[in-house]
């Protein structure tokens, strides 16, 4: 579940909205309590490195804008590194695991006093040569996302991981688009995906499309993550709210997703020992 910058830059939401996500889904047939979302995940910027001057000091006249500089704006909604470190705590204590998209090479101090289990690499981030060299050399569980890339740029990146020993990595097909289109989703990409990286590498999805059946049609095509933005409210000001899910559309989806997880079974063909009762009861035989 990806929080982003959907906190508003209120530390409060963010823990209101990790509360929010703190919910079972259930198998309606058994009544058994199925997984909750695993993990929920934050961003870091460090906006100087990231951006020029120029860029940070234009004008930023938005209805979702919250400063009247681009960099007013995107320092209203940036936590501190030692907010991260609480908030980090908090995720834990709610049994999820901490993804940390981080953004830049000053950011990886995070790694070091906060307890993040896998860092997330923004799809602007795929071809940020230097700051993938030094990720890499961290060795730390990392995902990838694609959404800006080609296969040009993804083989590059994954070289780089490769070429440091660092190959606890996932691949995430996705699509920078807010909200994406369906017509451009092409999530058959994930099959093209597991077939050229899913022998040593975890693949998954990561959804900008309205609702939430495209990223459970991810699944039956093979992702093994799944990530979509959150929100407490798509009405929020803010640019991420309208395309995220609210906790009530997350809780359904995983539900979903467990149990069409539960159903897949295995590869073959046979009669299951619950259809026995119905098959004595209904089925034609012949008698003497």
């Amino acid at each position: 579940a990806e929080i982003g910058q959907n906190h508003n830059g209120d530390i409060e939401i963010c823990k209101k909205l990790i509360d929010q996500l703190d919910q079972y889904p259930y198998d309606e047939v058994t009544g058994e309590r199925l997984n909750k979302v695993n993990a929920i995940k934050l961003i870091k910027r460090d906006l100087e490195e990231e951006m020029s001057k120029e860029v940070l000091n234009r004008p930023y006249n938005s209805p979702n804008s919250f400063g009247k500089t681009y960099w007013e704006h995107r320092e209203y909604l940036e936590f501190t590194y030692e907010q991260h470190i609480e908030l980090g705590k908090y995720i834990k204590s709610k049994g999820f695991d901490f993804v940390n998209t981080l953004c830049s090479p000053k950011t990886l101090n995070l790694l070091d006093t906060s307890n993040i289990d896998i860092v997330k690499v923004a799809s602007k981030d795929l071809t940020n040569i230097p700051f993938l060299t030094e990720l890499a050399n961290k060795k730390v569980p990392v995902i990838l996302s694609t959404g800006m890339a080609d296969k040009e740029d993804l083989r590059k990146a994954v070289d780089i991981f490769e070429k440091y020993e660092s190959t606890d990595l996932s691949i995430l097909h996705c699509i920078s688009q807010y909200p994406a289109e369906f017509s451009r989703l092409n999530l058959l990409s994930i099959q093209k995906l597991k077939d050229e990286y899913g022998d040593k590498y975890t693949i998954g999805y990561s959804d900008h499309s309205m609702g939430t059946h495209i990223p459970v049609a991810a699944v039956s095509l093979g992702a093994q993550i799944i990530e979509k933005h959150v929100t407490l409210d798509r009405s929020m000001k803010g640019t991420d709210h309208p395309v995220s899910a609210e906790p009530a559309e997350i809780k359904e989806m995983t539900h979903n997703i467990r149990t069409l997880e539960r159903s897949f079974g295995k590869y073959d063909i046979f009669r299951d020992k619950a259809c026995v009762p119905n098959l004595v009861k209904l089925s034609k035989s012949l008698a003497t």
